[in-house]
């Protein structure tokens, strides 16, 4: 038996491994603050049950990744300070997200993310450490899926030019 055999969890963690858990709980607790930001900016009800979808998933990042780490000896980053609660009607015009402002940066985040997931999982030598990554991988593929439904179904959208017409080819 090698040293990366055997129980998963008896297995060390490499350095990859550790940065990669450390970043993204790091990572995870800035997105629960920024979501939790736009929640308060946010009128629509549809993209508030996404943002409260994906404070729920970065939380449980938080507590999963963290507790590898602590089980590790490895010191988690600090978290962030809860942010102080305002109403919408309370955010001026001029500095307030829009809904659509909101779709898209949280869309973008996801899709970073969904990034950062397939690395972390083409990095580990712990099948653990790879599942654990696929499931957030497969998670945030769905919360990404509802951010598209949604940005489509309100016109948020913009998409790239579309190619409507496509033109006959010449033979030559």
């Amino acid at each position: 038996m090698g040293i990366l055999s055997g129980n998963q969890k008896d297995e060390p963690l490499h350095y990859g491994e550790i940065y990669d858990l450390w970043q993204f709980s790091m990572t995870a607790k800035g997105c629960v603050s920024a979501n939790r930001a736009y929640q308060y900016h946010v009128g629509d009800n549809d993209l508030k049950k996404i943002l409260g979808d994906i404070i729920n998933q970065a939380e449980l990042e938080i507590s999963e990744c963290d507790t590898i780490l602590i089980n590790n000896g490895i010191v988690p980053s600090p978290s962030l300070p809860e942010r102080p609660e305002t109403k919408l009607e309370d955010i001026p015009v001029g500095v307030k997200f829009s809904d659509q402002e909101i779709a898209s940066m949280v869309g973008a985040d996801t899709s970073l993310s969904l990034v950062a997931c397939s690395q972390i999982m083409s990095k580990a030598t712990r099948e653990d450490i790879g599942a654990l990554f696929a499931k957030y991988h497969a998670t945030k593929t769905a919360i990404g899926l509802k951010i598209l439904k949604v940005s489509k179904e309100k016109g948020w959208l913009i998409p790239p030019p579309l190619q409507i017409k496509r033109p006959e080819l010449v033979e030559a």
